[in-house]
């Protein structure tokens, strides 16, 4: 509606107020309250794509795709009151690192698309998105902004305002998810640089430090001013801790307490091969839901969720051995767990009413996959849907959206065509999906009478469960390595593969691909003593590979001999794409002794 139809209403409604009402004033006011009914009905359902854009959903749920690829692909997106959609770009360029969104023609589709936003530090971990009291609220991996929208434009034209800087830099679990209660207060998530606070991060053995420092920084969620300018980390109070690692953050107003669903720990068997087999090592521990009040203590560095013993159990690092609870019960206990390495990478509370009742003030989940459940299957890769009542979950959770793979099995993360990030609720209660892989935008909307939603609707997807995404893996059958490697490629599905992949591509994030590396290959000298040094002496981003940037830990691997890494380099080497020279154990012996490692 337009200004002038809005004073033109409210000078009706002085009149009726405050004049001797007359017949035709009153049929006039009549006549303009329907037509004021006709110019703010909402816009109706745009056409569903015949196969819903790929997606399987339950019942009559419907889906079109908004946008089918964003360059610089995508990962958290918020939805503003007039339906524009902004995105977090995950490969943000020197145009933008944001996009905004506009369907002008009201067919689903977006036909107008600018990227926005020239921040210095647009890492490709950053990733919060929120539309918050008429501002836009996003982060890079070190900062978190705001900038006034403008009804009038698209793209915001106010100032960019840094509202918390972390001093600290780049690293890994560096995420910044943003959430907002109802006071004027922002919860930022510090994720840990650290996989269980060991002496030495990620290196077979090492022991975890007791009394962690990294828990005075990082691995919590810290309370700021929401409209504050220029706070840094200590003008913020930690209001949890124990939480190596939190992407999906959420207020859930029903009951005004925030909520999050964490990332566990990685790697039992590579760190500890003699106490956890490679089977634990994929379905342990869990992504753990958890209520999050002031003072909350989630157990992390010391301790993790096993999902199949339901409790709460004390890490390798500090002595555990995959049995040993020590003082695991007196962490806080999520209100329910999810399988091992699903990556939850968003969580919003549904308060719409576009979708049947049963799914009001529920949480959505959207699980991005995992990469580290080798020799067995990935799992993950689909948004989740879990009841709520009275602050409560109610029952299991449910398969939402599901289809994003493209196939039924995911060996490597790259089989993956597409890869849920992030989710958003739109104006009239539509969900939106953002993809990583493409930069994929679906909106997800119902279709007839809600009233007759039933759980006969939910039944098709409950099968879905059965498949090997969802269900646990068996230990001998499903083992996808079983009888097949020897020598280096033995060696490298042993220490390499949850990280890079089978494939070699890595996950396209955090770990960069082994094909066609410079670091691997050596470039156009073709040297190999880049690939010896760092199997020997690890390596921490960031580091650029293939031109792309990437920010994560690679171990040590100086426990190998010289003829293991000589074998798993030469394999590598000669596979993925690689045509190279062999590496033989006397070159590795010769750096070994250079850089003076036993």
């Amino acid at each position: 509606m337009k200004n002038h139809q809005f004073q033109y209403l409210k000078n009706i409604i002085k009149t009726l107020l405050y004049k001797p009402v007359t017949c035709s004033l009153i049929t006039v006011a009549a006549l303009f309250i329907i037509s004021f009914t006709i110019i703010v009905k909402k816009d109706p359902l745009p056409v569903a794509d015949k196969n819903n854009g790929g997606l399987f959903l339950p019942g009559n749920f419907k889906a079109v795709v908004v946008v089918d690829s964003l360059e610089g692909g995508a990962r958290h997106l918020a939805v503003n009151g007039n339906g524009d959609i902004y995105v977090k770009l995950r490969f943000p360029d020197s145009i933008g690192g944001n996009v905004a969104l506009r369907d002008t023609n009201h067919d689903g589709k977006a036909d107008i698309i600018k990227k926005f936003a020239d921040y210095e530090d647009k890492g490709s971990y950053g990733t919060a998105m929120r539309v918050h009291k008429g501002y836009l609220y996003f982060s890079s991996q070190i900062n978190v902004y705001r900038v006034k929208l403008n009804p009038q434009t698209l793209v915001p034209d106010g100032k960019l305002e840094l509202i918390v800087h972390d001093i600290h830099p780049e690293h890994e679990h560096d995420a910044k998810p943003i959430a907002f209660d109802n006071k004027g207060n922002m919860y930022v998530a510090f994720g840990a640089p650290s996989n269980a606070c060991q002496v030495q991060n990620r290196v077979p053995g090492s022991m975890g430090i007791k009394g962690c420092p990294l828990l005075t920084d990082y691995g919590g969620i810290w309370r700021f001013d929401e409209a504050k300018p220029n706070q840094l980390q200590k003008d913020g109070m930690r209001y949890a801790t124990g939480l190596r690692s939190v992407v999906a953050m959420d207020w859930n107003t029903t009951d005004s307490c925030l909520y999050v669903v964490a990332h566990g720990r990685d790697d039992l068997r590579l760190q500890f091969p003699k106490k956890f087999s490679a089977w634990q090592s994929a379905v342990l521990p869990a992504e753990e839901f958890l209520k999050i009040k002031e003072g909350t203590d989630a157990g992390w560095p010391y301790y993790y969720y096993d999902p199949i013993k339901k409790k709460k159990l004390l890490n390798p690092e500090y002595g555990g051995d995959g049995k040993k609870a020590g003082n695991g019960a007196k962490y806080a206990q999520p209100i329910m767990a999810f399988q091992a390495h699903w990556a939850p990478n968003d969580l919003l509370f549904y308060t719409g009413n576009q979708f049947p009742e049963r799914y009001k003030n529920g949480a959505f989940i959207a699980f991005h996959g995992s990469t580290n459940r080798s020799p067995y299957p990935q799992a993950g890769f689909f948004v989740c849907f879990v009841p709520f009542k009275n602050g409560k979950p109610v029952g299991s959770w449910e398969i939402f959206a599901d289809g994003f793979t493209g196939r039924t099995t995911v060996i490597s993360v790259s089989d993956a065509v597409y890869r849920p990030m992030g989710v958003s609720m739109g104006p009239d209660g539509s969900l939106y999906v953002s993809d990583t892989e493409k930069g994929k935008v679906w909106r997800i909307f119902y279709q007839g009478d809600k009233t007759k939603f039933t759980s006969a609707q939910l039944a098709k997807m409950e099968l879905r469960k059965k498949l090997p995404g969802f269900k646990i893996p068996d230990v001998m059958r499903n083992n996808l390595m079983t009888g097949m490697l020897t020598g280096g490629a033995k060696i490298y599905a042993t220490y390499c593969v949850n990280c890079h992949q089978k494939d070699g591509k890595g996950d396209g994030n955090l770990f960069p691909p082994l094909g066609g590396s410079e670091w691997v290959t050596g470039g156009k000298f073709m040297e190999k003593e880049p690939a010896i040094r760092v199997l020997l002496n690890g390596l921490e981003g960031p580091v650029k590979v293939k031109n792309k940037p990437y920010n994560s830990v690679m171990p040590k691997h100086d426990f190998l001999s010289d003829t293991q890494i000589a074998q798993v380099l030469t394999y590598i080497r000669n596979n993925f794409g690689n045509n190279s020279s062999l590496v033989s154990t006397l070159e590795v012996k010769k750096v070994r002794a250079e850089l003076k490692v036993k």
